[in-house]
């Protein structure tokens, strides 16, 4: 973890998008100034289970997993956020500590805001503080969703599932097919909520029926509308 103070943070602010645009050129200008940039190295934590909230957290580059850990210390990935997302804030509004963990996926430059600061903010911008009701509903109605995916449809379709929701977050690269982030098999079942063994055997089977083509971590999407029709029906 290193903080960075050689930046401008107002104009690193400026493109953490619709957040930005409610506030006031003042109410700006006291963001930027309490606001700091850290830098993460991959695989550091950035907040553990039971910590007490005190920062809202926007991603400005890299890649963040959250996650929770379960029963017999295996891990499940809640979600993946990509720039320029906001975490962490649930737990302070809802007046308890994390009950989730982060860590940075890859190399991450995070902005810290003080959450007090942001609280203030809400209080007297009723725009600012609908941008945080729209956020939260969205990620609930997201869960809900991913509550019942995980736990009613079959491997195959959980597997299918996290590769489109992996395509649908992060996108493919420039040869249009491999899916841009590199996930090891364990966090891949993680996501998937399921074992990594499960998850190795179901990889195969997709490669083995040319959905996909697998290269160490990197995964090439062969038939994207027969992986999206295996997600459907679960």
């Amino acid at each position: 973890m290193k903080e960075i103070t050689d930046v401008n943070t107002t104009e690193i602010l400026a493109g953490l998008g619709e957040m930005w645009v409610h506030l006031t050129e003042q109410e700006k200008e006291l963001l930027a100034s309490k606001a700091k940039l850290i830098e993460f190295k991959k695989n550091e934590i950035i907040y553990n289970e039971e910590e007490i909230p005190e920062y809202l957290m926007s991603l400005i580059k890299g890649k963040v997993k959250i996650f929770k850990n379960g029963v017999g210390g295996r891990s499940q990935i809640i979600r993946m956020v990509r720039p320029v997302q906001n975490f962490a804030y649930r737990a302070y509004f809802a007046k308890e500590p994390y009950v989730t963990a982060a860590s940075a996926f890859e190399p991450s430059m995070i902005c810290f805001i003080p959450m007090d600061l942001v609280e203030k903010l809400v209080l007297q911008n009723a725009q600012f503080g609908m941008y945080f009701i729209r956020e939260l509903s969205t990620d609930l109605g997201i869960a809900d969703e991913r509550v019942v995916n995980l736990t009613q449809k079959h491997i195959r379709g959980r597997l299918a599932e996290s590769l489109i929701f992996l395509i649908e977050n992060y996108g493919l690269e420039e040869d249009g097919a491999t899916i841009s982030i590199y996930l090891s098999r364990e966090d891949l079942a993680n996501l998937s909520n399921m074992t990594t063994s499960n998850a190795i055997r179901t990889l195969s089977t997709f490669v083995e029926e040319h959905i996909i083509a697998l290269d160490g971590r990197k995964i090439k999407v062969i038939d994207e509308e027969r992986l999206r029709k295996i997600s459907r029906i679960g």
